[in-house]
């Protein structure tokens, strides 16, 4: 049974890279952030005032963490999220842990194709999740998201197709890391 944590920044190409592989190893993939942007949609908020307000209400982000470790500590299955690499980490839960990156330039261009807007209003809003995120996460957790030490496999994704990522992927999980 392996348990496959894919992690990554905003528009770096995550979930389209986790759909993917899920469909080429024909396990369950659970999306984190759609818990998230539920809970903002559910407030009436946008992603960056949500966040905003999370900073202030701590009880939000440990709600959604406890689902991920559920969810990890069940097995088998690819989650998708900010924190899901890290909350395999502290929670020694044994997971491939896979972080995904890529140049802001190309993260906020693609959250424009996908969601609309501008180019520099994506890059503002993406700067400020990041930040309060950061913050966020080192206050509660004393988890740097800028440490990517935990990680078994960092891809940067600015130049690279999902197809491409996921056979980068598929190739590491090859060398020994998938349970037979």
């Amino acid at each position: 049974m392996t348990t496959i944590t894919i992690s990554g920044t905003p528009g770096s190409g995550k979930s389209t890279i986790a759909k993917i592989l899920q469909k080429k190893l024909n396990m369950p993939y659970v999306y984190s952030g759609m818990l998230f942007r539920n809970l903002a949609e559910t407030h009436n908020m946008s992603l960056s005032e949500f966040s905003k307000y999370c900073e202030q209400n701590e009880q939000i982000d440990r709600e959604l963490d406890d689902k991920q470790v559920e969810i990890l500590k069940s097995g088998n299955v690819i989650l998708e999220g900010r924190l899901s690499g890290w909350l395999a980490y502290k929670n020694k839960i044994n997971a491939i842990k896979i972080m995904i990156n890529a140049d802001e330039n190309i993260r906020a261009s693609r959250i424009v194709n996908r969601e609309g807007g501008s180019i520099e209003q994506r890059k503002q809003e993406m700067k400020h999740r990041e930040k309060s995120e950061q913050k966020r996460y080192l206050s509660s957790y004393k988890i740097d998201l800028l440490d990517t030490s935990i990680y078994d496999l960092i891809i940067d994704s600015s130049e690279k197709t999902p197809d491409e990522i996921v056979i980068m992927i598929l190739a590491f999980l090859n060398k020994g890391f998938l349970d037979n």
